[in-house]
């Protein structure tokens, strides 16, 4: 695989984990009206054999160096988010080791019930500009259960794949996630798509459990058209994978009310994607997404 060079990367991933904090913009703010009181609904994760709430809480807004808008929320305000998006339903996880999040997820499971949740997390298989170095799978593993205060990992997956070698370059991981996998340690396994080709290889690769996608109704930071990877999440959704949305609303770029309606509908009304993860840092937002899907899927 070439060197990896930086800018290279914010160009062609669109910000995929966490660009937004290291190229300035100026977003307007959502605005999140009444809402009336709702829970989100559980949904099958493909033929994973997982049930997983429709949204997962996630834990990467901005998410770069080891930091996010939600370890920024400090870890007595996480824990209580953590507790209120249980409540609404919200009882799944989205979270990974370059987001700094792990220790604030252990946090969280210490005030509610592990086998009451899904906890899904990402490893990086190459570095970043010094700051962050691969380690052996081993390594890396034992460190995010003990960070996550967890025996297993519900759903372990390989962060940002940018092409669709990686099969070829990252065998030694995937085939020591299997060997986890077989021991109970992991239950599903799959990878983070960065790319278009990295996606085509993803829904069709037999290893693959879960397709972790950038999906909305726009193409903002998307690795192709909405048309074009939404016709490949068919495809993974037909050979049975678990298919989880992010960047629905284009990592800060659809934050206007007809921007957020129209996109969860595009997502949610394909049938191609079975949940998706949502960055709230507030009780606010929580309420709005969980009132919107919810009142999008039942109508």
């Amino acid at each position: 695989m070439k060197k990896f060079d930086r800018r290279e990367f914010l160009l062609k991933s669109a910000a995929g984990i966490g660009v937004a904090a290291v190229i300035p913009a100026i977003l307007p703010e959502p605005t999140f009206g009444a809402v009336i009181p709702a829970i989100v609904d559980t949904v099958a994760l493909g033929k994973t054999g997982l049930n997983v709430s429709r949204i997962a809480f996630g834990t990467g807004t901005k998410g770069w160096k080891l930091e996010s808008d939600q370890t920024h929320l400090g870890m007595k305000k996480f824990v209580e988010m953590s507790q209120y998006c249980f409540d609404k339903g919200i009882r799944f996880f989205d979270t990974a080791d370059m987001y700094g999040s792990h220790p604030y997820v252990g946090a969280a499971l210490k005030v509610i019930p592990r086998e009451k949740v899904t906890v899904l997390t990402k490893v990086m298989t190459y570095g970043h500009e010094g700051w962050y170095e691969t380690e052996p799978f081993a390594k890396s593993f034992d460190r995010f259960r003990k960070d996550l205060g967890t025996e297993y990992i519900d759903i372990f997956l390989m962060h940002c794949m940018v092409n669709g070698q990686w099969p070829t370059e990252y065998k030694s991981y995937m085939d020591a996630m299997s060997e986890a996998k077989q021991k109970g340690l992991i239950k599903a396994v799959g990878i983070s798509c960065h790319s278009l080709d990295a996606m085509i290889e993803a829904a069709s690769n037999p290893w693959v459990d879960v397709l972790f996608a950038r999906i909305n109704h726009n193409g903002a930071r998307l690795d192709s058209t909405p048309e074009k990877v939404m016709s490949v999440l068919e495809i993974a959704r037909k050979n049975g994978k678990g298919i989880i949305g992010m960047k629905v609303f284009g990592c800060g770029d659809l934050v206007k009310e007809d921007e957020r309606e129209q996109s969860l509908n595009y997502v949610i009304k394909s049938k191609n994607v079975h949940c998706m993860t949502l960055g709230m840092d507030s009780k606010e937002q929580v309420d709005d997404n969980v009132s919107r899907v919810m009142r999008i899927v039942k109508s």
